[in-house]
């Protein structure tokens, strides 16, 4: 199959790779960076702007970082809605808005073609290891068409509802994997201040009801001190904005999303917005004068 792939990231590129392996013809966009010269290697095929891949492509992906890119790869001067034709479709893997994600589904479908938003949860490993949980809105029909490339990208791949319901999971997503961190921060904060051994207790933990892959993947990142982005806190802070911003629209509060979000805010201030979100745990450390470890 002809894929077009616009957004090679943390996470972009190895999913792309994963369909360059899969034997899939996989066609970038030079428009606003160059492509990574590994893909190129590996068969990639590099174009000019989102709308030659689109030209070039059957279903076109985007992996972008938030709302505004996608609507500029799509809609933009060169964007891919230009080099669309019917018949084609449109995949979005990027966490956006999902009111704005069902504006830029009709807008696509207008074209005569199908548009699947299937924005995903793995991090940087899951992508690498092909196992992202990817959570998608779309038609039957188009979940079906879709799901093989999925498949070489992911392993939990779940046809949510229509288009904006895969985007809506994602920030449902995002609420908890937050919340997540900042109850793991607050724990191992607390036993380290203490006078435990994190690792100890992390150890302890994950044998309980307690256990969970934050505890197991971040909980030790802020162990070793290992704050390298898998998925940056800026990024988070988006998603966090989206479901914030979200609620106010659905007239409901989500008091403790807006304590992780403060929590974040925290770090990003003392410099630390390109770091895993993992770091979070740097704000806790703060206002407890202390240090996971001293």
């Amino acid at each position: 199959m002809k894929i077009g792939f616009i957004g090679t990231g943390i996470m972009g590129q190895p999913m792309a790779q994963h369909l360059i392996n899969g034997g899939h013809e996989v066609f970038f966009s030079s428009h606003y960076k160059a492509v990574p010269s590994e893909l190129l290697s590996a068969g990639g095929k590099s174009v000019a702007n989102p709308k030659e891949v689109a030209q070039n492509s059957d279903i076109i992906i985007t992996m972008v970082p938030d709302t505004p890119h996608v609507e500029e790869v799509l809609f933009g001067e060169d964007g891919v809605a230009q080099g669309l034709s019917a018949g084609k479709m449109v995949i979005d893997m990027s966490s956006i808005s999902p009111m704005a994600t069902k504006d830029i589904a009709a807008r696509i479908n207008e074209l005569g073609c199908e548009f699947v938003d299937a924005p995903v949860s793995g991090g940087e490993v899951g992508a690498k290891a092909a196992s992202l949980t990817i959570m998608v809105g779309a038609t039957e029909g188009g979940f079906d068409r879709a799901k093989p490339l999925f498949e070489l990208m992911g392993k939990n791949i779940t046809l949510v509802g229509g288009n904006g319901d895969g985007q809506t999971c994602k920030v449902a997503n995002q609420i908890i994997v937050a919340l997540n961190i900042e109850a793991v921060s607050e724990a191992l904060v607390f036993a380290s201040k203490a006078g435990a051994n994190p690792a100890k207790v992390r150890e302890a933990l994950m044998g309980g009801f307690a256990a969970s892959k934050i505890l197991e993947v971040h909980g030790e990142r802020m162990i070793k001190r290992t704050f390298d982005p898998g998925f940056k806190i800026a990024l988070h802070q988006k998603d966090l904005n989206l479901a914030l911003s979200s609620a106010r629209e659905l007239n409901m509060s989500l008091p403790n999303t807006a304590t992780a979000q403060e929590l974040f805010n925290t770090v990003s201030a003392h410099g630390g917005a390109g770091s895993d979100h993992s770091a979070l745990v740097k704000s806790i450390e703060i206002m407890a004068n202390h240090t996971i470890g001293e």
